[in-house]
């Protein structure tokens, strides 16, 4: 075995030497590690490869199955504390949870921190008062976004508008662009890059099929057209890894409603129609749904006009049905999913047959199976608010 002790070193190209052998560095300074963007990753890194992203400014290892953030101390995202302190928030990955309705229409942000257990605090508030957009929230690992939504008893009813903030800061959200048409009840995921949002309802008995894209760090522009569902509809969900983005259930028409099971995905780098992914087990709407880099779950939803307590997984990379994962406790539906690599919070919601609007915050651990824990509190009780976090799946 060698050693090479040196303060610094580099070739005539500004890289270090070829150094043959196993051997050992030390320095009383620093060493800098391999650097580029997200879009920059090794596509077949080995496991425990370390590198330095410049898109997030931190560290980054990979874990045989995603990369992992090497996260440090920030004076906006506080102190890591676990368990004990229930108001604490910490350094870890944080969700957002924005919008709603209790008894009336919502601008609240709340943020908490997905590692920790503990109540939601107030971050800020959108730029206008909306509820509907459950899954109307996509996000960064720097920026949270919000796209439509309903604005009752404002007419029209509904609004086009998107916004965004910072989410490693506090502060009300910033006005981003325009959907390509007013509407609620549509869904919304994104890789780093890109955030898509999805069908939607817009008059009685009109819901559309429309996919829309931003690019997530332009803000100024309206969203463009990415292709359409396989099946127009609203009041449905979505989840997203870096390369799916995957939309769940919904439903279409006037009472008596028609309740979808479809699952279909699209890849989010290009442009295209939906194709068929599968089913959930039974057609639902108003259902809320989040993932990992590999795992999507998707939380309640009327089941054919019946609220339920069930939680269903999916493989993203694979195509097929649903499967059982466990359940809420309570029958939840209209909440909202904020992730991160290893848990899923499902935020507020309204729950039947009472007491009606939650504060709730219940997490499940994605990797595995089971029903979901007490998190803690939103700072108002609301359903219909849109969630997002700086650490999803689609990261």
């Amino acid at each position: 075995m060698s050693e090479f002790k040196a303060s610094s070193f580099s070739d005539e190209f500004g890289g270090g030497p070829d150094i043959v052998g196993l051997t050992t560095f030390t320095s009383p300074y620093y060493f800098v590690p391999p650097s580029g963007s997200t879009a920059e990753r090794p596509s077949s890194p080995p496991p425990g490869m370390l590198r330095f992203n410049t898109d997030i400014g931190r560290l980054e290892v990979w874990r045989n199955d995603h990369w992992a953030t090497i996260l440090g101390e920030s004076p906006n995202l506080g102190n890591q504390i676990l368990a004990a302190d229930r108001s604490a928030t910490g350094t870890g990955v944080r969700g957002l949870s924005g919008g709603g309705y209790s008894t009336s229409k919502r601008d609240e942000i709340d943020y908490f921190t997905i590692s920790t257990l503990g109540n939601a605090q107030d971050f800020g508030n959108l730029s206008e008062s909306r509820y509907w957009i459950s899954n109307g929230a996509c996000s960064s690992t720097t920026r949270g976004v919000w796209g439509g939504g309903g604005v009752f008893p404002t007419s029209p009813n509904k609004t086009d508008r998107i916004d965004y903030v910072t989410i490693a800061s506090t502060g009300d959200a910033i006005d981003f662009g325009n959907l390509d048409a007013s509407r609620y009840g549509l869904g919304s995921c994104s890789n780093q890059t890109r955030g898509l949002f999805v069908g939607g309802y817009q008059t009685p008995g009109s819901q559309i099929s429309n996919i829309d894209y931003i690019t997530i760090a332009s803000n100024g522009t309206d969203a463009q057209d990415f292709g359409d569902l396989t099946v127009a509809r609203y009041y449905m969900t979505a989840l997203a890894s870096s390369v799916r983005g995957v939309f769940l259930s919904g439903r279409t028409g006037t009472s008596p409603y028609n309740y979808y099971n479809t699952i279909d995905y699209v890849t989010i780098p290009s442009q295209g129609h939906a194709q068929d992914f599968g089913n959930l087990t039974a057609g639902k709407a108003e259902s809320y749904a989040g993932a990992n880099s590999t795992r999507g779950l998707c939380f309640s939803g009327y089941d054919n006009g019946t609220a339920t307590n069930a939680i269903e997984f999916i493989t993203i990379a694979t195509t097929g049905n649903s499967q059982d994962f466990g359940d809420l406790a309570g029958n939840v539906v209209a909440g909202s999913i904020a992730t991160s690599p290893i848990r899923a919070v499902a935020a507020g919601g309204y729950q039947q047959p009472s007491p009606g609007n939650t504060d709730t915050m219940q997490f499940v651990t994605i990797s595995t199976t089971g029903n979901a824990a007490d998190f803690g509190n939103l700072t108002v009780a609301r359903h219909t608010l849109g969630s997002c976090s700086n650490g999803h799946g689609g990261l």
